[in-house]
């Protein structure tokens, strides 16, 4: 099935690990040159290395900060020549109230919530004015199914999905579809480094961290191209009713 994303041009923020590298790798392999935004160098260039390997369009990378205005202006460029952009950066950390401090509220605030909509704002007119453009927000199931002890991440993720829906529904209008992901847990970089705690802290032993993602529906944690192969779908013309809305990816654990 031809996605119609050969020759786009797409930019993926918190492109150099995850589920934003593994969305950029198979949007390259579409066909859509793409340019990946991180905060470390080391890790951006590591990621961009990685995207170079073989044959296909162009591949970019942009080192930015973007929980800052100045960060965020680093890439005004690349957002003006963009069809495509993944909001996707932003880790908060866990706690409850009694464990997250103002600075951690403001800081994971200004990377995730204003940073989405700080970019969104920058690259809406671009698109509204040729009448064509697609932005999917990757946010998080605990903005749908809130926990107290990820108070801070849930918060924001519910924000960004009020966020979403009302601003898609009005973008829609102007040939710009707006879309969002709630992935449920995913095995990233921090996922592993947290779950190989917990397991040391249980059992004694890192490696037994699987055991502790038994419950899930499918009895282990999503993989980052499964959460990339729903971005690109959504990013694709395949999905072109769809706008205003954003989709739990959790494999059903939230009826389970």
């Amino acid at each position: 099935m031809d996605l119609g994303l050969n020759g786009k041009t797409v930019l993926v923020t918190g492109g150099s690990r995850g589920i934003g590298l593994a969305a950029a790798r198979l949007f390259r392999a579409e066909g859509a040159a793409v340019t990946i935004v991180g905060r470390d160098p080391k890790s951006a260039d590591t990621a961009l290395k990685s995207l170079k390997a073989g044959d296909g369009p162009s591949a970019d990378a942009c080192v930015a900060d973007l929980a800052t205005v100045k960060g965020r202006a680093l890439i005004a460029d690349k957002l003006a020549t963009t069809d495509i952009l993944v909001n996707n950066a932003g880790a908060i950390p866990g706690g409850g109230l009694d464990r997250v401090t103002d600075d951690v509220w403001r800081q994971s605030w200004d990377l995730k919530v204003y940073g989405y909509i700080d970019l969104i704002r920058e690259v809406l007119p671009i698109m509204t004015a040729r009448g064509n453009g697609v932005i999917v927000n990757v946010i998080g199931i605990a903005g749908a199914e809130p926990r107290y002890d990820y108070i801070c991440g849930s918060v924001a993720n519910a924000a960004l999905i009020a966020f979403t829906k009302a601003t898609g529904a009005h973008t829609a209008r102007k040939g710009v579809r707006l879309v969002g992901i709630n992935p449920g847990p995913t095995q990233t970089d921090r996922l592993l480094d947290l779950y190989k705690a917990r397991a040391e802290e249980r059992f004694g032993d890192r490696e037994r961290w699987r055991e502790l993602l038994g419950h899930l529906p499918f009895g282990r944690a999503a993989l980052p191209e499964e959460m990339a192969d729903l971005v690109v779908y959504l990013a694709s013309a395949r999905a072109s009713y769809i706008s205003g809305t954003v989709i739990d990816a959790d494999g059903g654990a939230m009826y389970g």
